[in-house]
């Protein structure tokens, strides 16, 4: 008898929870060997692909582990979800506690909360393809490193 294979919008809840739950060893279970995440503030040193991007299983778990240690409280939380059979797109409430050095930039000890955006391309039950926006300068405003800071 044949197995259910999870749908993508499964798929990709299992994925941010296990963001959310530090849950390394799922890493290989969630997404594929060729995945790629785009995130603007992903570092060409010691994460795997270049500037802006994060490249397989190793490098999702590097990046994770840069941002957790940055943002040990760090958390996504799922606003509304919209999915088809391939695509999954959700906003989003990122937020934590700046405790540790990001992106080169020593703590502040200030709390983010930014809303953003979040694409998912699901295939052959893994997450293939990850891209995420955010309004950079408002993530910057809230650690305190603008003028506009408040």
């Amino acid at each position: 008898m044949a197995q259910a294979t999870p749908d993508a919008e499964q798929i990709v809840t299992a994925y941010v929870a296990m963001w959310n739950d530090r849950d390394y060893a799922k890493i290989p279970e969630l997404v594929s060997e060729s995945f790629v995440m785009y995130d603007t503030n992903a570092p060409a040193d010691d994460i795997p692909g270049p500037a802006g991007e994060v490249h397989g299983p190793d490098g999702l778990e590097a990046w994770i582990r840069a941002i957790t240690t940055a943002f040990p409280d760090f958390e996504a939380d799922i606003q509304e979800i919209l999915a088809s059979d391939d695509r999954v797109m959700y906003e989003v409430t990122l937020s934590g506690t700046h405790e540790g050095e990001f992106a080169g930039i020593p703590p502040t000890g200030r709390e983010i909360e930014l809303s953003g955006m979040e694409s998912y391309r699901v295939a052959d039950g893994a997450v293939q393809e990850h891209r995420t926006y955010y309004d950079r300068q408002e993530f910057l405003n809230q650690l305190g490193l603008t003028d506009d800071a408040t």
